[in-house]
């Protein structure tokens, strides 16, 4: 591996699906998008659903990537995700169709968000969403999202305790 440089790894349940000796990577995780320069401290994170940039030989290259993991360790970045698509792989009509596909499921459901059901729909929407990003078409910001799950029984739990003046 040359000297400044970070060996990019993303693996995929059918294998290696992209090895590239890189100057510089950005990636998105749970806890908001970081970048990754040699000498980088070792880090390891949570990656959701998004677009990977990379930098290599000066020229910014992106793919996108679903929810995994990422390990950085001695100029090494490896990432785990069941997705990976280039942007010369998408096709547009396929990714809206999946996006109409699986917003539709979620408004039809009558699961409770956080449920199994809910979020498999949401992890197709959002894979459908990152490939429209990716192909340069994005969706409108009607996608939903991880957090909004995560956080809505939390607020409404506070409310509950407020009423019950439980919480002050």
């Amino acid at each position: 591996m040359a000297e400044g440089a970070i060996e990019l790894e993303i693996l995929t349940p059918d294998g290696v699906a992209l090895h590239e000796t890189v100057q510089s990577i950005t990636a998105p995780s749970v806890d908001g998008e970081f970048g990754v320069l040699p000498g980088h401290r070792p880090l390891l994170a949570a990656l959701k659903t998004g677009i990977v940039t990379y930098t290599k030989e000066g020229q910014e290259v992106k793919v996108a990537v679903g929810p995994g993991f990422v390990e950085i360790l001695d100029d090494r970045a490896v990432l785990l995700t069941d997705n990976l698509a280039r942007k010369e792989d998408v096709d547009p009509v396929r990714a809206r169709l999946d996006l109409k596909d699986a917003d539709e499921a979620l408004d039809r459901l009558e699961a409770e968000p956080g449920s199994a059901a809910y979020l498999e729909n949401m992890r197709k929407e959002l894979w459908a969403a990152a490939r429209l990003t990716l192909y340069g078409d994005p969706p409108p910001p009607t996608v939903h999202t991880y957090s909004e799950v995560l956080s809505g029984p939390q607020e409404s739990f506070e409310e509950e305790a407020v009423e019950a003046g439980e919480h002050e």
